[in-house]
């Protein structure tokens, strides 16, 4: 698994790359939290490159939206394939986090 971080005003950014599993999970909760800044006011977990995610990933989600939610900010993610979006669905994730298409989409919601 690769995560990136890169910043588009007061929003983070993280590109996730490969299987977010109970190994990679930790990992992905790290990069995530190291990368929130006070100031962020949204986190778009761009999930376009991710194969697979399981239960242990999907936790990591949860932990990090409670995490914003303290200091006002959103979490949604996006470019989820058509099997992640169906795994959210079943999962109730996707009432949870709000999911978008593409990272475009996603900006243009965060900023209306």
């Amino acid at each position: 698994m690769e995560v990136t971080t890169a910043r588009e005003g007061a929003h983070l950014i993280v590109g996730v790359d490969g299987r977010v599993d109970g190994v990679s999970a930790p990992e992905f909760q790290a990069a995530i939290e190291g990368a929130i800044q006070p100031s962020d006011q949204a986190v778009i977990v761009d999930m376009g490159g991710v194969q697979f995610i399981a239960s242990a990933g999907l936790r990591v989600l949860l932990v990090v939206g409670r995490l914003l939610q303290k200091q006002n900010a959103k979490l949604v993610a996006c470019s989820l394939s058509e099997r992640l979006r169906e795994v959210f669905t079943i999962s109730g994730f996707s009432s949870i986090v709000p999911l978008y298409d593409s990272r475009a989409d996603a900006l243009q919601a965060l900023n209306d």
